[in-house]
C-alpha cells in the first residue's frame, strides 16, 4: 500500500525446528533464538496450554532482549509469558477474556484490563483473534501516519478499527439477548462479584425491585432464577482456574465464594456431571498427549 517494503518478520521457535499448532496446522520457522536490535519487536504468539510453553530458555531469552531495550508484545495468552518473565511488572496489560481470571490470581499485581489491546511504553498485548489486527494497524498508524493504517484496513476489508478503548466482549444486552436495564445491571453487580456473592435480595433491593420481581425477571428473560444463574458464573469461573491455573481444588472454591470443598464439588458434579479433581485431572490427560 505504500510502494515500498516498510516491514519485514522472522518466525521462530525455541529449537529452531517447524512447530505445530494445536490445530495441527505446521509453522516452518526462520531460527531460534537470536541477537535483536533495538529496533526490532518480538511477538509472542501464545494459546493453549501457555504455562507449559514458558519454558525458562525462552523467559531468559526474553529478559535479556528487553534489558536491550527491544520492543516485546503478548498476542492473546502471550501476555502471559511475558508477565512469567517479569516484564509487566508496573505495567498494564490485557489477555483474552478467559484467562482474565486467572491471570489475576497468578500476577494480581500487574494492572489487567478487559481492552482488546494495550500499548504501554515498550510492551503491549492483545485480547488475540482480530484483536492482534487493531494492534499492528496502531503500529502501522503510529508509524507511517493513519491515512496508510486505513488504507490497509480497506485491504483487507476491515471496516471497523477498534482503538485501547474498546473492550474485548459484546455488552450484557447483546449477550443474554435481552435489552432490560435492571436485569443488565443485576448480571454485571453477580459477575463482578464472584468470590463475595451478593444475594438475591440486595440484589433486588439495589435495583429498586423485590425479591419477588427479581425471580419473575430472571424466569421471564433467562429461564432460571437468579441464584441458578449466579451460581452458573461462579462455576463458570471455576472451571476455567482448573484448567489454567495449578491452585488447588480447596483454593479454586474460595476465589469462587465457595465456603468448603465438599459444597464445591456437590455443585461442580450438579453442573458439570463431574467433580472438579477429575475435570482436572482428564484435561490434564489431554494436555499431555
Amino acid at each position: 500500500m505504500s510502494g515500498k517494503p516498510l516491514y519485514e518478520w522472522q518466525i521462530i521457535s525455541e529449537t529452531g525446528e517447524s512447530t505445530v499448532s494445536s490445530t495441527g496446522a505446521q509453522l516452518v520457522v526462520d531460527g531460534s533464538f537470536f541477537e535483536l536490535s533495538r529496533d526490532d519487536i518480538i511477538l509472542v504468539c501464545a494459546g493453549l496450554n501457555v504455562q507449559k510453553y514458558s519454558s525458562p530458555k525462552l523467559l531468559n531469552w526474553l529478559r535479556r532482549e528487553a534489558r536491550r531495550g527491544v520492543k516485546i508484545g503478548g498476542l492473546c495468552t502471550g501476555a502471559y509469558t511475558l508477565a512469567k518473565a517479569g516484564l509487566l511488572q508496573g505495567k498494564t496489560a490485557t489477555i483474552h477474556w478467559e484467562n482474565h481470571d486467572s491471570f489475576t490470581e497468578e500476577f494480581p499485581e500487574i494492572s489487567l484490563t478487559k481492552s482488546v489491546f494495550v500499548l504501554d511504553g515498550a510492551r503491549f498485548s492483545t485480547a488475540g483473534g482480530t484483536s492482534s489486527l487493531d494492534l499492528m494497524l496502531k503500529l502501522i498508524a503510529n508509524d507511517h501516519g493513519e491515512e496508510l493504517a486505513n488504507a490497509v484496513a480497506d485491504l483487507m476489508i476491515y471496516s471497523a478499527i477498534r482503538t485501547d478503548q474498546d473492550i474485548q466482549r459484546l455488552s450484557i444486552p447483546s449477550r443474554i439477548g435481552v435489552r432490560h436495564p435492571k436485569l443488565s445491571n443485576v448480571i454485571r453487580r453477580m459477575e463482578g462479584n464472584i468470590e463475595d456473592p451478593v444475594s438475591p435480595s440486595v440484589l433486588a433491593r439495589d435495583v429498586g425491585m423485590s425479591t419477588r420481581q427479581l425471580e419473575r425477571l430472571f424466569r421471564r428473560y433467562l429461564n432460571r432464577s437468579p441464584k441458578r444463574y449466579y451460581m452458573g458464573l461462579r462455576l463458570l469461573k471455576a472451571r476455567n482456574l482448573l484448567m489454567q491455573t495449578d491452585m488447588s481444588v480447596i483454593n479454586v472454591a474460595l476465589a469462587c465464594g465457595f465456603a468448603s470443598p465438599s459444597h464445591f464439588s456437590k455443585c461442580y458434579r450438579a453442573h458439570y456431571d463431574t467433580t472438579p479433581y477429575r475435570e482436572r485431572g482428564s484435561h490434564l490427560a489431554r494436555l499431555s498427549v
